[in-house]
């Protein structure tokens, strides 16, 4: 009876192990990474007693819990696509060292797919038919110096909306420095088109107001994809809201002057996506190469404004702002 006893509880620590996944040592509860003496000790232990122990008991029943767990962090894995996101967005890799793991489990939070999947088929349509031939003559008419003024131009034009929302962030030290940059850079870069404050080494960051509500606590948020917009979550969505009255580019009057700067800014967003081109031609799955890293990229800047620690100086590749889509003044 002792050695019965004895084989049921060897087989027991194989079936959790098997179920922990690999490697079993990272999965497996505590209680059974034991050395031989010690598990030959508990096997007497349970050969003295008149029945299993409580512990016994709950240590087998932990084994389908184990087993659900083992699904669901396969389930929200790092895809192979993920490695290369970088690419795209920069910031550190999906399952890097340093991610937790809700991160990880909101970079695959995505329960409309079938939804987003035809969205993304339609934006992507709309792609290759209108905004990559755009943006590939755009980059070969227009010279590099003209097309940098552009994005300078952009860029600074985007100041006052962060500003604003690294103050409701409570990052009254960053919105002094973009107050700073969107002066000079107004002033002796003329208008923006030259960049006079990254000389000068002031910090440049960009922020809007999606990433606010993901610093007051909303974190985890459904990803989906709007037509002509891209990419978002339903986070994002209600950020759209917030970040309308504060742009500029909204406030011009004129429909030929804001449509016509709307245009200019959408093909010169485009045009900076072009080197990555090939990596989404040739992805496996690029819906999921696409939403993986741009659920990443906003999980990055999203701790970074809570960790507050690193002064992180962004690319400017943010959602396609609202300024940008040529829609109807609300305001009015």
């Amino acid at each position: 009876m002792k050695l019965f006893r004895t084989l049921l509880l060897l087989l027991a620590v194989a079936l959790l192990a098997a179920c922990a996944g690999k490697p079993a040592r990272d999965a497996m509860p505590a209680t059974t990474l034991v050395a031989p003496a010690a598990t030959e000790q508990a096997a007497d232990t349970a050969a003295a007693a008149p029945a299993p122990t409580q512990d016994t008991a709950s240590t087998s029943s932990d084994a389908p819990q184990d087993n659900a767990t083992a699904s669901a962090s396969d389930a929200t894995a790092p895809t192979g696509a993920e490695d290369d996101f970088a690419a795209l967005y920069g910031g550190p890799a999906p399952g890097s060292e340093g991610q937790d793991g809700a991160a990880g489990a909101s970079m695959t939070y995505d329960p409309w797919e079938k939804y987003n999947r035809g969205v993304h088929r339609f934006n992507n349509a709309v792609d290759r038919t209108v905004a990559r031939p755009l943006a590939t003559a755009y980059v070969n008419v227009v010279p590099q110096f003209a097309r940098t003024g552009v994005s300078n131009f952009f860029s600074n034009l985007r100041s006052p909306l962060t500003m604003v929302n690294q103050l409701l962030q409570g990052h009254a030290d960053d919105a002094w420095d973009t107050l700073g940059r969107f002066l000079m850079n107004s002033t002796f870069g003329i208008g923006g088109l030259f960049d006079p404050a990254s000389k000068a080494m002031v910090p440049k960051r960009s922020e809007d107001f999606g990433q606010t509500l993901g610093a007051w606590g909303w974190r985890r948020s459904r990803y989906v994809e709007l037509p002509f917009f891209g990419p978002r979550t339903v986070r994002d969505v209600f950020g759209l809201a917030g970040d309308i009255p504060l742009s500029p580019m909204r406030q011009i009057e004129m429909d030929k002057v804001r449509i016509g700067l709307q245009g200019l800014q959408l093909v010169d967003m485009r045009a900076q996506l072009m080197a990555v081109d090939s990596l989404r031609d040739t992805a496996v799955d690029e819906y999921a190469l696409t939403r993986d890293a741009w659920l990443q990229r906003r999980t990055y800047q999203i701790e970074k404004d809570l960790r507050h620690g690193g002064k992180r100086d962004d690319d400017d590749q943010t959602p396609i702002p609202v300024d940008a889509m040529p829609m109807p003044n609300w305001g009015d």
